[in-house]
């Protein structure tokens, strides 16, 4: 299961380097440059423990496996990091930087991150251009604690909460503000087609579960 799969140390790490490289004198370059390669070893780290042994597939060699928990809503979430200070409500602003990867591709699980992008993604709770999902990730609901700024947190979201309707408007494909976030199609053209092909693609049988990795910011307390 994807959700045991992914190391949460190299996870921070690189969410870290992502959302600070530029403060450290990095360019944008070479943050893709250390993602992919962080996630090329997340990926390899996954495959051989699911296929040695798929029951104890959260331990890795580099951290202990995250702790999912499952929501009432059916999402399924776990910190790699508690932030601090004051939870975002409906009708405040949300700033992310997030890496959207998939549970059903056929040729490796990542589609983008906003590093690609050099921005991270910004809308107003509640406002209707986001994804349930990842709205119920931030404010929180049934079984799961709304994130806090300066957080860390993957989530694995179902159709229902994610995509689904994207299916149905597949030429549009979520460029009409609706059923956020989507890869950019003119800053990332690839990307934006494997996700069309997975999630906008009305021939598919079925969409597979979106997984997220969240980095929220916001005014945080002092440590």
């Amino acid at each position: 299961m994807l959700s045991s799969m992914i190391a949460p140390n190299l996870l921070i790490a690189s969410l870290i380097l992502l959302n600070f490289g530029s403060a450290w004198g990095l360019s944008v370059n070479s943050r893709r440059e250390f993602l992919s390669k962080s996630t090329a070893t997340l990926l390899a780290t996954a495959t051989v423990a699911a296929t040695t042994n798929p029951q104890s597939a959260s331990a890795s060699a580099t951290g202990p496996a995250l702790d999912f928990v499952d929501s009432k809503s059916g999402l399924q979430w776990a910190d790699a990091k508690v932030g601090t200070g004051s939870y975002l409500k409906t009708g405040s602003t949300a700033s992310i930087d997030y890496v959207l990867s998939t549970t059903g591709a056929r040729y490796g699980s990542s589609i983008y991150k906003t590093a690609d992008k050099g921005a991270p993604y910004r809308w107003t709770l509640g406002d209707g251009s986001t994804i349930i999902g990842l709205e119920e990730a931030i404010t929180g609901g049934e079984g799961i604690t709304p994130m806090q700024p300066g957080g860390i947190r993957r989530v694995i979201i179902p159709p229902a909460l994610a995509y689904n309707k994207l299916a149905i408007l597949s030429e549009d494909c979520g460029q009409k503000g609706t059923s956020g976030p989507v890869p950019p199609p003119q800053e990332a053209f690839e990307e934006f087609q494997r996700f069309k092909n997975l999630y906008c693609n009305p021939n598919r049988a079925y969409q597979p579960n979106v997984v997220l990795d969240i980095k929220l910011y916001g005014k945080r307390t002092m440590d």
